[in-house]
């Protein structure tokens, strides 16, 4: 075999070891739900570094599922250990969202957590969806 041909192979299986790499980095949300708020068509992506800040980037529909109750919905996001990062909703109607949450002080995100919640007022503590995490560990 030359040796040009066994670069080309050698550049081929790089190749779609990155592919299979970076697919690895998106995937689905499951179904996020609480009294009052649900989130659905939930899909998430970790970007590499230099791309989007090298973000958690997050989309899916939140509903307010208690429209007659007066309280509105949000999501939370929270990356690298950093606080809750609130993305509000919309008060009795179901909203599209797609943001992007990272840590300026790294080149790229590979812990986040999200969970959709509803704001219950100053007096009685908001109820929000079990927390969902995702890990994206670079070799």
């Amino acid at each position: 075999m030359s040796r040009a041909l066994i670069g080309a192979v050698a550049a081929g299986l790089i190749l779609a070891g990155a592919g299979t790499a970076l697919a690895a980095q998106s995937g689905s949300i499951p179904q996020l739900s609480s009294g009052g708020v649900e989130f659905t068509d939930g899909k998430f992506k970790f970007n590499p570094a230099g791309t989007n800040h090298g973000a958690f980037e997050w989309r899916g529909r939140l509903h307010d599922t208690s429209p007659d109750d007066g309280h509105n919905v949000y999501m939370q996001v929270r990356v690298e250990g950093h606080g809750w990062v609130r993305y509000n909703g919309k008060q009795r109607s179901s909203v599209w969202m797609h943001h992007s949450t990272w840590d300026g002080a790294q080149r790229y995100t590979d812990d986040a957590k999200i969970r959709a919640c509803r704001d219950r007022g100053s007096l009685r503590p908001d109820n929000c969806s079990k927390t969902e995490k995702f890990s994206h560990h670079v070799d």
